[in-house]
């Protein structure tokens, strides 16, 4: 799949396969198998480094994915707005082109690094890792890295985040959970946007929506929002307050969370034949979210 649009290869991680970058050379007749697993094997190797930077500042990191236009920025703007006396945010935004979004949330206040990705759809742990250098984190708790719109590709692409946030528009189908498994498998916690829109867009039905995820064995919670209204929004907030008390709790525990990556994703990208999913039940009754030990982590 990837390996033919060109995603896998980005301004992140191109340094890598050129010149004489790591993966520039590879054993005859298995370039393209090769490159691309050691494109994921470094992409990996620097989200466990983002990682280890988030958990010793204590920053709660949480990646928002979804289709285009699902509302991703307009959350995240009431979001701010709300909270801003309770947290102290950072954005980094991803898109194809432009600094729209990205100028959106400097007007609320907030700092927010764009990283526009040209061809590639969707954002990888090199791109964030950059972007990191322009975020002081010690004066951060939580960091949104709001993903390019696409259902596919950024499920597969672990950035060095604790948690995957789903946003699916009452505007789509609600059968999207359906169509795009590899997506949905990932959520950490579905929210249901533009819900204000319910009330005229009556071919869409949340409970089928829902239904949709948790035959995927997902039991992430999904809550019904609307940025524009209010409505719902108390949930996702108590949802952020809840996650970053957690975080604070494992890193006092010399802990990580690991979103749920997956493997499937990862086939398409690498037909690596071998991969496979090591997720677990780590006890909040989500079975995708992996949960390890971080020995020898320092926590500040």
């Amino acid at each position: 799949m990837c390996d033919t649009c060109g995603c896998n290869v980005t301004e992140g991680n191109r340094h890598l396969i050129e010149g004489d970058g790591r993966l520039a050379r590879t054993e005859s007749g298995r370039e393209a198998i090769s490159v691309l697993q050691g494109l994921l094997s470094e992409n990996d190797h620097i989200a466990a480094h983002n990682r280890e930077h988030f958990d010793r500042h204590q920053v709660l990191a949480l990646n928002l994915m979804s289709s285009p236009g699902s509302g991703k920025t307009r959350l995240l703007e009431e979001t701010i707005a709300a909270l801003k006396d309770e947290f102290r945010f950072a954005v980094v935004e991803g898109d194809l082109e432009t600094e729209n979004d990205a100028q959106r949330i400097r007007d609320k206040g907030v700092p927010a690094v764009q990283i526009t990705t040209g061809t590639a759809c969707h954002l990888d742990a090199h791109m964030v890792h950059n972007a990191l250098h322009e975020i002081d984190l010690d004066q951060v708790d939580i960091v949104f890295v709001e993903n390019v719109g696409n259902l596919v590709c950024p499920a597969s692409f672990d950035l060095g985040q604790h948690r995957n946030v789903i946003l699916l528009s009452v505007t789509e189908g609600d059968d999207k959970p359906a169509k795009y498994p590899v997506m949905f498998r990932a959520a950490d916690l579905m929210l249901i946007s533009k819900s204000d829109l319910l009330a005229v867009l009556d071919d869409f039905e949340p409970n089928r929506a829902e239904r949709h995820l948790r035959e995927l064995a997902n039991r992430a919670p999904a809550f019904r929002v609307s940025a524009r209204s209010g409505d719902g929004m108390q949930a996702w907030f108590d949802w952020l307050r809840s996650e970053f008390a957690a975080l604070r709790e494992r890193v006092q525990r010399g802990e990580t969370m690991r979103p749920a990556i997956q493997p499937d994703g990862q086939l398409m990208h690498s037909h690596d034949d071998h991969a496979h999913d090591h997720a677990h039940d780590h006890g909040h009754g989500h079975a995708h979210t992996h949960h390890h030990h971080a020995a020898g982590h320092r926590h500040d």
